[in-house]
């Protein structure tokens, strides 16, 4: 693997999921966070930092993946498709827990499941186990949509 693939493949989730525990770090943010009506199929606390951790170790290995199989042109597109969704991963955060923008954040997060979804199928073109890798992230990222709207909606509706 070249230098910028390893970056790339292990750099960039690192990055989004330490920005992103900035925006979700304790303190008055959870106490926020607490206060929202969630819906019946909220899970637990603890599976997010679980789940988390495995679909950004799964992110690596299928970028990895893909760009070992890619030609330049094609790793350099996927890469630059990785940043964005980065970018979108870490936004979703701090756009929901820091800027506590319910509705923008569910913008983002439709965003953030849109361009998961074509990583994993662009990953997949390049090596089936790599798309396999992202689908759990991918439909992770979509129920965070549904569960993003489901909060705002529980948050903003009037009695």
């Amino acid at each position: 693997m070249e230098p910028r693939e390893i970056v790339s493949s292990v750099g960039l989730p690192l990055g989004a999921a330490a920005l992103g525990s900035v925006a979700t770090a304790s303190g008055t943010r959870s106490l926020w966070y607490e206060r929202l009506e969630k819906p019946a199929f909220q899970p637990p606390p603890i599976v997010f930092p679980v789940a988390w951790t495995v679909l950004y170790t799964h992110i690596g290995i299928a970028s990895g993946i893909a760009q070992a199989h890619l030609d330049e042109e094609a790793a350099a597109a996927y890469r630059r498709k990785l940043m964005v969704n980065m970018a979108l991963n870490a936004g979703w955060s701090w756009s929901f827990f820091q800027a506590r923008q319910l509705g923008g954040s569910v913008v983002v997060a439709g965003a953030l499941a849109a361009s998961s979804i074509d990583l994993a199928r662009t990953a997949g073109r390049a090596h089936r186990a790599a798309g396999g890798f992202l689908v759990p992230y991918a439909a992770w990222t979509t129920f965070a949509t549904v569960l993003t709207a489901a909060i705002w909606r529980k948050s903003t509706r009037r009695d």
